[in-house]
């Protein structure tokens, strides 16, 4: 039976789920090269907003509206209106169990090859 938690391995299947689309992949990296895994680009009020991020992805702002809310759904970014803008930034806490759930895994790989 499986150490890790089955609370948190649904939440990394959503999260793979949604990063499975190569748009929201994109997206995502994005986010995560501005903002690092802090989840703040250079403090809160330079986290890019929707128009930045959709650009040069050649889709329409109403499909990259709908990759953020993947996103968000999946738990992998906050949004937050300001004004007629919305801007986004990484959840670092699912980031975290990402980057755990990946490090588990190596272990275990490793134990086994042992």
């Amino acid at each position: 039976m499986s150490k890790y938690k089955r609370e948190e391995s649904e939440l990394v299947v959503e999260a793979l789920r949604a990063l499975s689309n190569p748009t929201r992949l994109a997206i995502f990296r994005r986010l995560v090269d501005c903002c690092g895994s802090s989840g703040f680009c250079a403090g809160e009020d330079l986290t890019p907003c929707v128009g930045d991020l959709g650009a040069g992805l050649d889709a329409a702002p109403s499909t990259v509206s709908h990759h953020l809310k993947e996103l968000r759904i999946a738990g992998l970014i906050a949004v937050e209106r300001r004004g007629k803008n919305v801007h986004c930034r990484v959840n670092k806490v699912t980031l975290e169990n990402l980057a755990n759930f990946f490090e588990f895994l190596k272990e275990e790989c490793r134990q086994r090859a042992d």
